[in-house]
Order: structure tokens, then C-alpha cells, then sequence
């Protein structure tokens, strides 16, 4: 029995049918069908019941499903025991945040596949909050606050942001000193988060309303500099405005609190082999900026 033939039969299973299995896997269509029809053939049994909406598991589908799950999972767990030197194999599927991936982490995936010329890695780079499990993820980098979730987290690294605005709009509508002050200005967010400031030792949360929401970070800085309101947004999308005399700290009294940058993952007794790597490169690369430019890096849990 062929191991990539359980493998394509587990993704379509997860996926719901052989077009987004295809997709997961980076394969044909008629690949995937192919080696689907070969492990029928011999189980002798109809693993999946073919629908205009995709596939459905047949009972004895879904029994095989979880025996053929593990089964991949012990073969790549024992590849990776008998590897040379550390050497990886297989596919990694990562989601990255499009604002801050190609600047900030696109240059670690290079280097990771570098390394490790065995390895596969397709990376997704979206600011939607992806379900890693009903999607086919192994892992997902996320920046800011973590949202309260089912899913494993390692911060790599801080990220510090801050309250700006475009002159114009601070000349026309002034510019808050509190965080009471905050909620008569129009916001501009990325749905219905909460912004949380430091008073002191205390963090003081607010809930701002405003009409522009985006899902990216880019996009919510262009609105900051036509002066529709204001943002909080990291520092490394608003320094280069801020350096120019475009955009101008507000609040600054307040501080948010540091944010981190993370690699989650589905929960799982230990994380893969694939995703320690990229969690370790990315620390080190955070650890090294951060000498570079002279500071201490502050981290979360």
C-alpha cells in the first residue's frame, strides 16, 4: 500500500473533495483521482461517494480515515528520526500574514528551504484568519494579540505599534489626550477589536467605533493618510509616514502594549518536526534584528 496514496485519500477526506485536496496538495486533479481509485482497488471497498459538491465519506471511509491518518503521521515521524543532520522532507503548509509576510518572514521560508532542499513549502500569504485544521494547515504566523482559540502558540518575537493620524486630520478634528478622548474620533480597524493602552502599570481597554475596516494592514494605513481617522497599526508600517511628516503619533501618553509575533498550531501532543524548525529559525531571526539594532526583545506567553 502506497504511503502518498494514503496521504492524497486523508486530504480529500479533510478537504471535502478532490479539487481543494489538489490544491492542498500542489497536484493534478487527475493525479489525486488516480491515487484514489488505486487504494479502492485495493481495499476492495468505496472509500469516498462522489457528489456535484465534492465527497462524502462512505462508512468504511470513515472508519479507514483515522487508521490511514496515523499511519502517515508514524511514517513521517519515523523519516524523521533516520534523517541526516537534521535534514527535513515532506510538505510544510504555512499561512502568513500578507502585510507583514514578504518583508518580514518571506526571507526565513527562503532560507528554511535553503537548507533543507527535500523539503516542500507552500505558504499561503492572506490577512484572514485561516482554520488551520478544516483547511490543511500545519502551522500560521500571526502579529498582534492572539485571540482566545483551541490552538497551540509560540511567540518568536515582539512587535510594538502605536495611535497615528494624518496631520490634516489632526488640524480639522484635534488630536486626544485619553483613551476616554479616543471613542469621539472615527477608527480605523480591522473588524471589531478592542484597543488596549498602558496607564501606568494598568491597561486600559476601550472599544473604538469608526465606518473603515479593512482586513490589512496596508490598506488601513492608506486610510490613516487620507485622514479618514484614526489607527493603530505595528511600527514597521508606519515609521517610513511617521520619519516623512505623512502620518503623526497619537496619544502617545498611552502606549499599547507590546504585541508578538507567533507560529500556532493544531493541538497535538509535540508539535512536527517541520514547524520546530521554522519556530527556532524565526527566533533567531528575531533575536539577531534585535541585536542589530541595539535592543532587548520582549516576549509574551
Amino acid at each position: 500500500m502506497d504511503i502518498e496514496d494514503l496521504r492524497t485519500f486523508v486530504e480529500v477526506a479533510d478537504a471535502g473533495g478532490v479539487s481543494p485536496a489538489a490544491r492542498r496538495l500542489g497536484l493534478s486533479k487527475s493525479i489525486v483521482s488516480r491515487r484514489l481509485g488505486r487504494l479502492e482497488a485495493e481495499l476492495g471497498v468505496q472509500l469516498l461517494a462522489r457528489t456535484t459538491r465534492g465527497a462524502a465519506l462512505t462508512e468504511a471511509g470513515s472508519t479507514f480515515r483515522d487508521h490511514a491518518a496515523r499511519a502517515c503521521a508514524e511514517i513521517d515521524q519515523a523519516r524523521e528520526t533516520i534523517l541526516p543532520d537534521g535534514e527535513l522532507r515532506g510538505r510544510l503548509r504555512v499561512a502568513v500574514p500578507i502585510s507583514f509576510g514578504p518583508t518580514h518572514f518571506a526571507h526565513v521560508l527562503a532560507d528554511m528551504a535553503r537548507r533543507h532542499p527535500q523539503l516542500h513549502i507552500h505558504t499561503a500569504y492572506t490577512d484572514r484568519f485561516v482554520d488551520l485544521i478544516a483547511e490543511g494547515f500545519d502551522c500560521a504566523i500571526r502579529v498582534g494579540y492572539l485571540q482566545d482559540s483551541n490552538l497551540v502558540a509560540r511567540c518568536v518575537g515582539p512587535i510594538y505599534g502605536k495611535l497615528v493620524a494624518s496631520p490634516d486630520y489632526i488640524e480639522a478634528h484635534g488630536s486626544p489626550e485619553t483613551p476616554e478622548e479616543l471613542l469621539a474620533h472615527p477608527a480605523l480597524m480591522q473588524g471589531t477589536e478592542t484597543w488596549q493602552f498602558m496607564d501606568g502599570d494598568k491597561i486600559v481597554t476601550v472599544r473604538p467605533q469608526g465606518r473603515f475596516k479593512a482586513d490589512n494592514g496596508t490598506a488601513l494605513v492608506a486610510a490613516a493618510l487620507a485622514g479618514l481617522g484614526i489607527a493603530w497599526l505595528p511600527d514597521g508600517l508606519t515609521d517610513q509616514h511617521i520619519a516623512s511628516g505623512a502620518l503623526v503619533p497619537v496619544m502617545p501618553r498611552y502606549p499599547p502594549p507590546s504585541a508578538g509575533i507567533y507560529v500556532v498550531r493544531p493541538p497535538g501532543q509535540h508539535p512536527g518536526r517541520k514547524v520546530r524548525v521554522l519556530t527556532e529559525l524565526l527566533m533567531e531571526c528575531f533575536e539577531e534584528a534585535s541585536q542589530a539594532t541595539g535592543t532587548v526583545p520582549r516576549t509574551q506567553a
